[in-house]
């Protein structure tokens, strides 16, 4: 067997080019290798110094916001008018007569019943007030020493068919709760009470005097507490209570307290009228 040789007319020879590069394909052993690529560094960003237009057009952007949102921008005064107070105007109520010269009446109900209170006084003919164990109806107030009310007047009933009894239980009810203190029931006194027809009806007035317990700079020192009972229906009384600080409410006191549950009565028909308190504005 002859020795292989390479004849010059095969041509140039080929190597398996799979270990040195690409993807397993043959090339050329002696074709030009391609020339390695420079591979430059990726560009770096630019820095503010180096882009100052940036920062200029960053600082117009926030600044034509901001003035979009009116920041900075003076704010002119409100042009809208103040609210407008608030004004209540009161339920029409009854009206009577007063039968106390220079006094004014306080009317319950549909004006069939009243008493009058001197001119100083506030009637409050709406409004219910009291403590534990009495309660009074178609009220009216006498000033006050700051939070404390000077005295007050109302309407009630007590259990009790005996009239002088009823008259010593609101009495002693009252002074008992609205003061704190013990007090000293004077004696009993008749009067009367006029009804709607004429007629009167047989009364009993007493009038009780206490120390009271509380202290304080406008607590009352002393206190007195008129009360009127008349004869009712079921067995029970119809009751006028009048009280107030002694100390502080002028030198006739006693007998404005006597006088108001006094005048208590039953009005006719013909003397009830309806009347609207004028409006209160609050600002």
């Amino acid at each position: 067997m002859g020795r292989f040789s390479r004849r010059p007319e095969d041509g140039p020879g080929y190597e398996d080019n799979a270990a040195l590069r690409g993807f397993g394909g043959y090339e050329p052993a002696d074709a030009p290798r391609a020339r390695p690529k420079r591979i430059r560094p990726r560009p770096k960003p630019l820095k503010w110094r180096r882009a100052p237009w940036f920062g200029l057009v960053f600082i117009a952007l926030v600044a034509g916001v901001l003035n979009a949102l009116g920041v900075g921008k003076p704010h002119p005064a409100s042009s809208s008018p103040p609210p407008a107070p608030l004004v209540a105007t009161p339920s029409p109520r009854a009206a009577v007569p007063a039968v106390v010269a220079g006094w004014q009446s306080v009317a319950g109900r549909d004006g069939a019943y009243a008493y009058d209170v001197p001119p100083n006084w506030q009637p409050a003919p709406g409004t219910q007030h009291g403590w534990d164990g009495i309660r009074l109806i178609t009220s009216a107030f006498l000033g006050k020493c700051g939070q404390a009310t000077l005295g007050g007047a109302g309407v009630t009933t007590e259990p009790l068919a005996d009239v002088d009894a009823a008259a010593r239980k609101a009495a002693t009810d009252l002074a008992t709760a609205a003061y704190g203190g013990v007090p000293e029931v004077g004696p009993v006194s008749d009067a009367q009470v006029s009804r709607a027809d004429g007629a009167a009806v047989p009364a009993k007035v007493v009038v009780a005097s206490v120390t009271p317990a509380q202290p304080g700079e406008c607590a009352a020192r002393h206190a007195l507490v008129a009360a009127l009972a008349f004869g009712g229906d079921s067995g029970t009384s119809g009751v006028v209570v009048a009280y107030a600080d002694s100390d502080r409410s002028g030198p006739s006191i006693r007998e404005d307290l006597v006088r108001i549950v006094g005048s208590y009565r039953f009005v006719p028909v013909a003397d009830r009228g309806m009347t609207t308190p004028p409006p209160t504005t609050y600002r």
